[in-house]
């Protein structure tokens, strides 16, 4: 069963909403990331869907035992649909080093799956459609630990409004799966400053990854 450390009833009402109805566990032929992506391709649920050029769903290991979640594609993101590939990407793969693993060991994807004009911050109703998405990859890929990146993905997931430097480095839980927030890449290159914090978090994560199962 691919949901044991998420909400059954939310991943199923996800799917629901998604037009996926052909879960049923062990005796029915179940949704993979692949015929996700296929889906989500195809979304239109957006006023995002008619100013893209790609829909970014994501890359990286299917049973990553680490997923980090930005908040939405940038202009190179959009242009390459792969999440992460501009300044910011290699950022995070410095980050990503630090905790001794590279982008094919762990899965990388936002909030939002399309660019926002002027990389604006994500609407209230793009967030709502785009949030089953990223639940269904969440319960599919079932990770150790959840790496959020900026406020946008972690209020997305916790249902709350905090600012990132009151939470970020505190470690939660989302839906029993351990939960670590730290800066936006974009946010570190604005702010060099806090690249000290945000590395002190890779050193949480690789701690915690230390002490849980391999996958």
């Amino acid at each position: 069963m691919i949901m044991d450390t998420l909400d059954p009833q939310r991943f199923l009402s996800a799917l629901l909403h998604m037009g996926i109805d052909r879960y049923v566990s062990g005796s029915r032929e179940e949704p993979t990331l692949t015929s996700l992506k296929a889906k989500v391709s195809r979304c239109t649920g957006c006023e995002l869907s008619r100013s893209r050029k790609s829909v970014v769903f994501g890359e990286g290991n299917e049973r990553a035992r680490v997923v980090f979640v930005g908040e939405a594609p940038g202009e190179e993101e959009d242009r390459q649909g792969r999440p992460f590939v501009g300044r910011a990407g290699k950022l995070l793969d410095q980050m990503i080093e630090r905790i001794g693993l590279n982008r094919k060991d762990v899965f990388i994807c936002n909030v939002l799956k399309c660019r926002p004009p002027n990389n604006r911050d994500p609407e209230a109703r793009e967030v709502e459609v785009c949030k089953d998405y990223l639940v269904a990859q969440l319960a599919l890929i079932k990770p150790s630990l959840i790496c959020t990146l900026g406020k946008h993905a972690y209020n997305t997931l916790m249902g709350v409004d905090a600012r990132i430097t009151r939470v970020r480095g505190i470690l939660t839980s989302y839906k029993g799966t351990k939960l670590l927030p730290t800066y936006h890449p974009s946010y570190l290159l604005r702010n060099q400053g806090a690249i000290k914090e945000a590395y002190e978090d890779m050193e949480k994560v690789k701690s915690l990854l230390a002490g849980s199962s391999p996958r």
